[in-house]
């Protein structure tokens, strides 16, 4: 039997995390009076992290033909390493203590995400009804803590985090695991999968998108409130962001089944471009953000979908953990530490117009991989 809702509240809880420190650690960050470059490295700790740890521990699960035990193991220690951030306030202190936890809980993901796809087994395309769990999470956080932070000090922020931490160790603990596929005489190995140029290009496009998406991760809450809107506000910002995502999940198995990947994704790097110049150029205009955070169902929910379905055809059976985990450290690794560490030198000398047009500068060079993974084509044929 498939356990939905075993797998439904692991990603409820694993995003609701998300919800509650992408938005709001920055202003806690800010309120112990970090500098904005030093925020910007700070956050991007995450994403240097994602580059090796995914690529780390989804060699071991490949290895060990088991995934379970090591999200647990990574979860328990999350929660040990974030723990550490009650204690210190200086820069490298919790640079250290960011750093722990971040290696342990960036391994998780792509190893459950592997075991949904092998729980799901040929109908893959159910992978939304499951995701769109983790949207919900989301939602709840970012929106209650949002409410909570007009109240509360920025250091509630901690306090919040910690125990949705325990949430997911208690949610790992239930998950039965999902045999990896053996590697059949005669399959492919992961350089040949590599080696195909459609499949560097969907790589490319994938990096390319998370480093679009680095100033919106680390300075859009701070962007909003300089401009004058209070924290509930920016937390219903995230939310109706986050809305529009789970209403692309639910429509993304219907929509993968008319239309090829490569078509959705060239799709969502043309909405990048003009979600990024809308933000950038359009904060005094509440009408003109909440069109630009709509347009984060195409540039993160059928991006997402599209991509990590992509992901799964390309990378079979035994290299299914390592494909996941290589689009986790690419994208949301490699590219997350560039853009955030590039809108850090960006955000200040340039300020937030033109650091958000670099980023939408970003979505063309996307858009142009996308195509190339493609072969420069757009076609209206199932992605098988």
């Amino acid at each position: 039997m498939f356990p939905y809702w075993r797998l439904s509240s692991y990603y409820f809880f694993y995003f609701a995390f998300v919800g509650a420190f992408a938005p709001y650690f920055s202003l806690y960050l800010q309120s112990l009076t970090f500098p904005a470059g030093d925020i910007a490295v700070l956050m991007s700790i995450m994403q240097v992290m994602r580059i090796v740890a995914p690529a780390a521990w989804g060699w071991l699960a490949d290895r060990l033909g088991v995934r379970m035990p090591i999200v647990r193991f990574a979860s328990l220690c999350s929660l040990a390493g974030y723990c550490g951030l009650f204690w210190v306030s200086g820069f490298w202190t919790v640079l250290v203590a960011m750093a722990v936890m971040a290696f342990f809980w960036s391994a998780a993901l792509p190893l459950v995400e592997g075991v949904t796809f092998s729980h799901l087994g040929a109908n893959a395309s159910g992978y939304g009804r499951v995701r769109v769990w983790g949207s919900i999470g989301f939602i709840v956080v970012v929106l209650g803590l949002g409410y909570g932070l007009d109240h509360w000090p920025e250091r509630a922020v901690l306090w919040v985090s910690a125990g949705i931490l325990v949430g997911i160790v208690a949610c790992a603990l239930r998950i039965g695991d999902a045999p990896s596929a053996p590697r059949l005489p005669g399959a492919e190995g992961l350089a040949d999968v590599l080696r195909r140029p459609q499949v560097r290009a969907l790589l490319g496009a994938c990096f390319t998108m998370s480093v679009a998406h680095g100033a919106l991760y680390v300075f859009y809450s701070i962007h909003l409130v300089a401009a004058g809107y209070g924290r509930a506000t920016v937390g219903w910002m995230w939310t109706l962001g986050v809305v529009a995502e789970i209403l692309v999940f639910l429509a993304m198995p219907r929509v993968l089944r008319r239309v090829t990947e490569q078509a959705v994704l060239q799709v969502a790097f043309l909405a990048t471009i003009i979600r990024f110049l809308m933000i950038g150029w359009g904060v005094a205009s509440l009408e003109v953000i909440i069109l630009a955070q709509l347009l984060h169902g195409i540039t993160f929910g059928a991006y997402h979908s599209a991509a990590i379905s992509a992901i799964n055809r390309w990378f079979l059976g035994h290299l299914q953990s390592r494909g996941q985990a290589l689009y986790g450290s690419i994208s949301f690794g490699a590219g997350g530490m560039v853009g955030g560490l590039l809108s850090g030198v960006l955000w200040e000398p340039l300020g937030p117009a033109w650091t958000f047009t670099i980023s939408a500068a970003m979505g063309l060079v996307g858009w142009v991989f996308a195509r190339r993974s493609n072969g420069g084509r757009v076609t209206l044929t199932p992605a098988s």
